[in-house]
């Protein structure tokens, strides 16, 4: 460990050195600077500092300095990467770099390989690997960019990672494992139905015997889930990963047979401490009846406020809609969250810690993002929809224009115990009861941004290129996200005409200064993804905007945004939270499902364990 610790001190001075030059490797003037080191501190170098123009050309000289192929992998390339492991552990290297470095390595070992494979064939040495771990976003879900940056880590540190990509059925997960004899099997997922799907997978594993390690890892998942209600129905280890800092630390603790039994234990007791406290503390939160809640709802004043009626009603669709007039529309502190940079954007740039490696992906960000818009790499579109509607109680009704019902959604009651000037919000109450007697409209919209980004994301994975390719997604992210809030203002300021008036800067849209709100199917205020079925049906979406939903309704493209707009000037977001079995009963009635499937859809906000 010193002589590690002493080797990566020594790389880093000349590495300091080196970038003080005039020119950067890549340029002309700096070719015979860099052949003249050594090939094993070139190739150690361009680890470290992601520096992927010699990659093939330096690994080429390695190999016939060595006696054998491999030895390159598991000599220099192994001798950089765990440095770049070092300083990552240390929070001296944060994700860009780190990817950025995966770039530099894969692109090596692509040159290697062939040679690998003759000498393997020869001589039968297959070379050392930490472990296998098969990979997958589990059925339904879409999202992988969380997924694909813990993969990049953990073959940086010598795991060999078999991404099955999204919407992986759990058999497939399981035979796959099987068939390539892996250590492990890691899941992921963002959208809640993705829950009860991995806990799906865990029941499946211990009904077909498997005693693999199973790692959970994905936005919404969290250690206390994990705890209640994927761990109980395997039991072999069962282990959540926060995020792509912790996935190597846990993947050695499980492949090391010194260190596995320890870390159980210790992970074990923390779940058996959240179980524990779960069970005494039941919900958490005293609950009010739901008959309490609904006497407790908001009051829209309806008696003296009248809604405003749309300019433009119906249906409006946006084709391919101009990428330069969404970027101004951007908000930035998610993407570098998405990097796992901590900050809020523009102080991230200057931050003591992040500050240069945030500025350098930002940089990197700019000029993707010009050629994205230049060379119109990806095509945005998107359908909104405005018409009359009237709520009934936890329901609201969206009308034709001849008063007929086009569709029905259906909401869900807070039953938090509030005092009795604070309301337990549903989203119906935002619009008017249809026993008012007073017209109110609502509106509805999806968008993406993600059209045509698969063939330029099959392009960089075929250049060994993560870094580009998850800086793509995640510009496409951001992109849908800033194409939701421009039509939003277009909506308030136009087609609905309410806030004709409204002048805000970008932070102000970003803190949600306007009037009106704009909730999602599947996020807190409307938590049953299923909802989003009947938004894409009256929008017609995928015909309008080229959006489908998947079986547990996620969004392809993935950089896709969908959802309503109410236009009352006292709506707001609010987290529905726990509901009781009353209310569960209550919407399975209105939905037409059995109590079964509407806690299969609820699960996150059940109050009470259906088991």
């Amino acid at each position: 460990l010193n002589r590690r610790a002493d080797a990566t001190e020594r790389l880093l001075d000349f590495a300091a050195t080196y970038k003080k030059g005039k020119a950067q490797p890549g340029a002309e003037s700096a070719k015979d600077e860099w052949r003249s080191l050594p090939v094993a501190k070139r190739l150690a170098h361009a680890l470290v500092h992601g520096i992927d123009a010699y990659a093939e050309v330096d690994a080429e000289e390695a190999r016939t300095q060595s006696s054998r192929p491999l030895d390159v992998i598991e000599g220099p390339l192994m001798d950089g990467m765990n440095i770049v492991g070092d300083l990552f552990g240390a929070g001296k290297m944060f994700l860009p770099q780190v990817v950025k470095s995966a770039r530099v390595m894969k692109k090596a070992v692509a040159w290697l390989l062939p040679f690998i494979e003759a000498e393997k064939l020869r001589s039968g040495d297959v070379g050392k690997s930490n472990g296998k771990i098969v990979m997958a976003t589990v059925k339904g879900d879409v999202h992988d960019i969380g997924k694909n940056i813990v993969g990049v880590v953990l073959r940086c540190n010598n795991f060999e990672v078999i991404d099955l990509g999204v919407m992986v059925p759990a058999q497939k997960i399981l035979d796959t494992a099987r068939s390539e004899n892996a250590d492990m099997i890691g899941l992921s997922g963002l959208i809640t139905p993705s829950l009860e799907e991995m806990a799906h997978v865990a029941r499946e594993m211990q009904r077909q015997d498997f005693h693999l390690p199973l790692l959970i890892g994905g936005a919404t998942t969290s250690r206390a889930h994990t705890a209640l209600k994927i761990d109980p129905h395997y039991k072999s280890p069962t282990v959540w990963v926060k995020d792509a800092s912790r996935a190597v630390g846990v993947a050695q603790s499980l492949i090391t047979r010194e260190l596995v039994d320890a870390f159980m234990e210790k992970i074990r007791a923390e779940y058996a401490d959240i179980r524990e406290r779960h069970k005494d503390r039941g919900n958490g939160k005293r609950l009010v009846s739901f008959e309490k809640a609904r006497a407790q709802r908001f009051d829209g004043d309806w008696a003296n406020y009248r809604p405003p009626a749309p300019r433009q009603p119906g249906i409006s669709v946006f084709e391919d809609f101009p990428l330069d007039e969404i970027v101004p529309f951007i908000d930035w502190s998610p993407f570098f969250n998405a990097w796992e940079l901590a900050g809020r954007y523009p102080a991230i740039l200057s931050d003591d810690v992040v500050g240069a490696q945030a500025s350098e992906l930002f940089a990197d960000a700019q000029t993707m993002l010009d050629r994205i818009i230049k060379e119109k790499w990806l095509k945005a579109s998107g359908v909104i929809g405005l018409w009359r509607a009237n709520s009934l109680d936890e329901d609201i009704e969206v009308l034709h224009a001849d008063g007929s019902v086009l569709a029905r959604l259906h909401c869900l009651r807070q039953q938090a115990d509030k005092p009795v000037e604070r309301p337990d919000f549903c989203l119906a109450d935002f619009i008017a009861p249809r026993d008012s007697g007073v017209e109110d409209w609502i509106g509805a919209f999806a968008v993406t941004a993600g059209i045509g980004i698969d063939a330029h994301i099959e392009r960089f994975q075929k250049d060994y290129d993560d870094y580009s390719a998850i800086l793509l997604k995640a510009l496409a992210d951001r992109l849908a996200e800033a194409f939701a809030e421009c039509l939003h203002q277009r909506v308030r300021r136009e087609h609905w005409g309410y806030a004709p008036d409204e002048s805000l800067e970008n932070n102000a849209l970003i803190a949600e200064e306007y009037r009106g709100i704009r909730p999602a199917p599947g996020y807190p205020a409307c938590p049953d993804h299923t909802e989003k079925a009947t938004l894409f049906r009256i929008l017609d979406a995928t015909a309008r905007a080229g959006i489908t939903i998947t079986e547990n309704f996620a969004m392809v493209p993935t950089a896709a945004v969908s959802g309503w707009y109410f236009s009352h000037p006292k709506s707001q977001y609010f987290v529905v939270g726990k509901i009781s079995r009353e209310q569960v009963l209550d919407y399975a009635g209105r939905k037409g499902w059995s109590l079964l499937e509407a806690e299969r859809w609820l699960a996150s906000n059940l109050d009470y364990d259906p088991e």
